[in-house]
């Protein structure tokens, strides 16, 4: 008797992902986030698990209505419920903003998900270097 090979597990692809360091002074962008999709079911999921735990639960988030796909006004998430709100605020196209109830607001650019990765790499870089560099908390090199 023979043991059937099994296909591996599908992996999940890693979230692309920059923050600012932590410091005492808020920022206006708080990091870079590269998205597969504009599907927010598809990836809001991953995109909160791989948020810093400090952040707490993230109960709201808010999005362009013009740039991403239709989605439920809630979603579970985690066990928890995520309310999704949806803007056509033009001086953020390409933001989303988390909330998290006595925690805090925290506003993360969003790099379109068909940038090529030559030209994202290096903009969620700078997002997050500008920004420390601004506040002065560049990390040391």
């Amino acid at each position: 008797m023979t043991a059937a090979l099994q296909p591996p597990l599908p992996s999940h692809p890693l979230l692309r992902l920059r923050l600012v360091p932590h410091g005492p002074i808020p920022h206006r962008i708080d990091g870079a986030w590269w998205p597969r999709s504009y599907d927010l079911t598809a990836e809001l999921p991953q995109l909160l698990a791989g948020l810093p735990r400090a952040w707490g639960h993230i109960s709201s988030v808010t999005v362009n209505g013009t740039v991403w796909a239709p989605s439920p006004g809630r979603m579970l998430v985690v066990n928890q419920v995520v309310r999704l709100r949806r803007t056509t605020a033009v001086n953020a196209p390409h933001t989303i903003c988390l909330l998290a109830p006595g925690r805090g607001r925290w506003d993360l650019l969003v790099v379109p998900p068909d940038t090529p990765e030559a030209v994202a790499e290096p903009l969620m870089a700078a997002v997050v270097d500008e920004v420390s560099t601004a506040t002065g908390h560049a990390q040391p090199v």
